[in-house]
């Protein structure tokens, strides 16, 4: 599955927001620095989803506050 994320890194709280179409929102508490906001994006949707990291990966958008992740089992 394949989902579009808008990331909204350095944010004073951590939270998701899921909006249409299977796209998120996700602030994070990470500067976007050395991928930090990603790893934690990546955390983030772990948790929310109730999945292991490993089975999450950014396809498309690593510099991007746009991207587009895969979700698989």
């Amino acid at each position: 599955m394949k989902i579009k994320v808008k990331v909204v890194p350095n944010s004073k709280i951590e939270s998701i927001q899921a909006l249409e179409n299977l796209s998120y929102k996700i602030k994070v508490k990470e500067k976007a620095i050395d991928g930090n906001a990603n790893i934690a994006t990546i955390n983030a949707l772990a948790n929310y989803l109730k999945i292991k990291k490993t089975n999450i990966r950014i396809i498309k958008g690593f510099a991007n506050r746009e991207k587009i992740i895969e979700i698989f089992e």
